[in-house]
């Protein structure tokens, strides 16, 4: 039962609000209101002259509010931080991540689903590096082997594309979906998207024919469906909208209706569940550059001089770069390092045989690469670099693995917000 209180500051300030019970992860010397608005608000006690309690509320604050439940087989969340488990300090203002998925239920009130929850670190997510998205692909194998129908991987907004592109190469084949979802507003915000990613993420690791690596957002700015994203053609596209993530160069795999709890599935070429085959070794040694007008060589010359393996160029275009940089791109290749192309339009795909400069770029040994996203690239050239040899990686990273690049770009699909 919570209580509806009138808190009167010592300056005279008046708040009214539903008073939010302590948890493990309060201050002591902190009391939080819901306000009416759907905010939460903290007061340090010494700030307080008198708390008057105006009754009880039958019902939960929004932010207690439980999870309607899921039917199905055991689902398992692999926590690892970003705003979706991050908590507002009081003291401060700021937000901070937290490393128990405890909190997570306690703010949302529980949810009612088979369950098992994990805690695999608590990071923001410009945190995250190859190294963790190999500690992160174990942890998905394992929950796998202990018969998990699916996994749902909590993870900060900013970099869960190039985690999404990581796990799918990694998984060769799962018994189920590898769901990666995370909000763009914290849970004590009326327009948090938390709950909703969280219900729309746990249906698809429960109920989706296939499995493959997804991101799981909000399709709108509203709540009336989540799109379910692949998570080799997808990418973070605003930088506090609900409806952030787009599918580049393609559509949703799937979408989720709230209302009707609804799951459907928007085509039938995907991978579908069965047996588990995964690797999840990525080499860190590996740079993603953007190419600009002016560019010093010297920048890509010291890619050689700390000595990275490979390099993902984002150029102009169809995949070009300046010619005052040919010869540093020349000098990277014949020391041995992997250097592909792709293109910052995003949209499109790179196509070094129309232009003069592509050519040259091609004679050096550039790989073109597509129409794969810059992000998806550089995690590919991550993966590919840790589990092949040397002479492997060109063929690999041509090769479609994941449905990250298609024979020829869809004109109809171009887009953003």
């Amino acid at each position: 039962m919570y209580k509806k209180v009138r808190v009167v500051l010592e300056n005279g300030d008046v708040f009214e609000g539903v008073m939010l019970p302590p948890t493990q992860f309060s201050d002591s010397d902190i009391v939080v209101l819901k306000l009416k608005n759907g905010y939460n608000v903290g007061f340090k006690k010494g700030r307080i002259k008198e708390i008057v309690e105006l009754g009880e509320v039958q019902t939960a604050p929004l932010s207690a509010k439980p999870m309607p439940k899921i039917e199905g087989e055991k689902v398992w969340l692999l926590a690892t931080g970003g705003t979706i488990l991050s908590r507002v300090d009081y003291v401060t203002g700021g937000v901070y991540p937290t490393l128990s998925v405890d909190y997570l239920f306690e703010v949302l009130g529980g949810l009612e689903a088979p369950i098992e929850a994990e805690e695999v670190t608590a990071k923001f997510s410009e945190d995250m590096t190859p190294a963790l998205w190999g500690v992160i692909a174990e942890r998905v194998a394992e929950a796998f082997k202990k018969g998990a129908r699916g996994v749902v991987v909590l993870h900060g907004t900013d970099t869960m594309h190039y985690t999404a592109a990581a796990l799918a190469f990694a998984f060769k084949s799962a018994p189920g979906p590898i769901a990666l979802v995370g909000a763009q507003r914290s849970s004590d915000r009326p327009s948090t998207d938390a709950v909703l990613n969280l219900k729309a993420a746990i249906a698809v690791a429960a109920r989706a024919p296939f499995a493959e690596s997804v991101v799981v957002m909000h399709k709108t700015s509203g709540d009336t469906v989540v799109a379910v994203h692949r998570g080799t053609r997808v990418r973070k596209m605003h930088t506090s909208r609900r409806d952030t993530f787009q599918s580049i160069n393609t559509t949703p795999i799937a979408e989720y209706y709230p209302e009707k709890e609804l799951l459907q599935v928007l085509t039938d070429v995907y991978k579908e569940r069965g047996g588990l085959d995964y690797t999840a070794k990525f080499e860190e040694a590996v740079a993603l550059v953007k190419f600009y007008p002016g560019m010093h060589p010297r920048l890509l010359e010291a890619l050689l001089e700390v000595g990275m393996k490979g390099v993902v160029i984002e150029g102009t275009g169809f995949g070009h770069v300046g010619e005052g940089v040919l010869p540093a791109v020349k000098k990277l290749i014949d020391a041995g390092v992997i250097v592909a192309m792709t293109s910052q339009t995003l949209y499109g795909r790179v196509n070094l045989y129309v232009y003069r400069r592509g050519r040259e770029l091609l004679s050096m040994g550039v790989i073109p690469l597509e129409d794969m996203l810059p992000e998806t690239a550089y995690a590919k050239m991550s993966w590919a670099l840790a589990n092949f040899k040397r002479e492997e990686v060109p063929r690999v990273l041509t090769t479609p693995i994941a449905y990250e690049m298609s024979p020829r770009s869809d004109p109809l699909v171009f887009g953003g917000l």
